[in-house]
C-alpha cells in the first residue's frame, strides 16, 4: 500500500474516531484492514451511505495497518480528513 497519506497527521485511527470524522463530514478516504470485523465493516458503510467516502479494503491486516500507521496496536480502520 505505501500510501504516504497514512503516516501524515491527516488522518483519524479506529473506528470511534472515524465514525465522528464521517458524521462531521471530514472523512474523505477510509482504508480498513483486510481482516477488519464484520460489524465495523457494517458500522462504516452505514455511517458512509449518502457521503461523499471512498472506502478503500486494503491487502494487508490490522496488524500491519497499525504499524504503516506507526503506532504500537493494530488498527482496523483508518481515515484521512480534512479540516
Amino acid at each position: 500500500m505505501g500510501d504516504p497519506g497514512l503516516e501524515a497527521k491527516n488522518r483519524v485511527i479506529g473506528l470511534k474516531q472515524t465514525l465522528r470524522a464521517i458524521q462531521q463530514n471530514k472523512a474523505c478516504i477510509i482504508y480498513l484492514a483486510n481482516d477488519v470485523d464484520d460489524h465495523i465493516l457494517k458500522k462504516i458503510k452505514l455511517a458512509s451511505q449518502g457521503k461523499n467516502v471512498k472506502i478503500v479494503t486494503t491487502r494487508v491486516g490490522k496488524k500491519e495497518l497499525g504499524q504503516i500507521c506507526r503506532i504500537d496496536v493494530n488498527a482496523a480502520v483508518v481515515a484521512l480528513v480534512q479540516e
